[in-house]
């Protein structure tokens, strides 16, 4: 029985969605950004361009946007390196992209923080 309530419950939400979906459809402002998506694909496929080069493109017309995003969403700041730390003591490694890593406050406290940043490595 546990199958045929399945059955029903997804066929009613089915029934649902294709009603959700026939609304947006009737939409004239989702008609309008289907068919500014529908152009603007055309104009990449007739001159040969990914949509990295219409982004680039954008960002030189307009810099506040960068990566698709624009400033008012927040610009998002490139990513730290990745440090390497091995302690000679123990050849134990760690990799982080900050400084407040657990193991690396622990070795601080036991080795000094000096003794610790020379264990970096490149």
């Amino acid at each position: 029985m546990a199958k045929i309530n399945d059955y029903y419950q997804k066929k009613q939400l089915m029934e649902k969605l294709a009603e959700e979906l026939q609304q947006l459809e009737q939409d004239q402002a989702l008609k309008g950004e289907l068919e500014f998506e529908k152009k603007v694909k055309g104009l990449m496929t007739e001159f040969n361009k990914a949509p990295r080069d219409v982004l680039q493109i954008l960002s030189a017309i307009d810099p506040s946007v960068v990566g698709g995003k624009t400033s008012d969403t927040g610009a998002t700041r490139a990513k730290r390196p990745m440090k390497t730390y091995k302690n000679p003591h123990t050849g134990e490694v760690v990799k982080t992209r900050g400084g407040n890593h657990k193991t690396l406050n622990e070795w601080r406290e036991k080795h000094g923080k000096e003794a610790v940043q020379s264990w970096q490595q490149d």
